[in-house]
């Protein structure tokens, strides 16, 4: 019995945290809401709060958010099926790479939360064309299934790279990504 009351009161300091930073998040909405301007001291205090980037490591199996050049939280995840190279068409099991955004959110998400990633850009777009496929599209950040009954789905999760080619992380891991990002976030995904 007195070993889980630590781990108890750890886990309540974290959704403490987690409900913190995720009511922060709507600040200055809610101040512009209350009939108020919002200083100039606030919106600062504001962007403190949030990754300037996020950067996404294929080969470390690692995804890190950044503030001014410096990680302050990293978390595991997993790839498309066939996690080795960038996306080329739609299906092929990659993870695409380079510079794009978080440009919205869904936070319905049959994977518990998920952030989109802005692929495919213009680039992927015209060389897809010119080789005559289609891109694919709906590549996201996101948690675990919200129901993973299906035993193949399953199995598949537990061997490591399982998704058709989104970045997967823990649930706990999506909810702290969600709160320190917004839309517009630049993430960046490398080899």
């Amino acid at each position: 019995m007195p070993r889980v009351l630590p781990v108890m009161i750890a886990l309540v300091a974290l959704v403490g945290l987690n409900t913190t930073v995720g009511a922060m998040s709507f600040m200055p909405d809610f101040l512009s809401k209350q009939g108020r301007e919002v200083t100039e001291a606030e919106k600062q205090e504001y962007d403190q709060l949030f990754a300037d980037k996020v950067v996404v490591k294929k080969a470390e199996r690692k995804l890190y958010l950044v503030k001014k050049d410096k990680p302050f939280r990293s978390y595991s995840i997993s790839l498309g099926f066939k996690p080795t190279g960038h996306k080329r068409f739609q299906g092929d099991g990659r993870t695409p790479e380079g510079r794009y955004y978080l440009d919205w959110r869904n936070p319905g998400s049959k994977f518990r939360k998920s952030l989109h990633v802005s692929y495919p850009s213009y680039k992927d777009k015209l060389h897809a064309k010119r080789t005559g496929v289609d891109p694919g599209g709906m590549i996201m950040v996101h948690g675990q299934p919200s129901s993973a009954r299906n035993s193949e789905l399953r199995q598949a999760i537990s061997k490591g790279d399982w998704t058709h080619g989104c970045i997967a992380v823990s649930n706990l891991a999506i909810d702290e990504i969600w709160s320190y990002t917004r839309d517009g976030t630049p993430i960046e995904i490398l080899p």
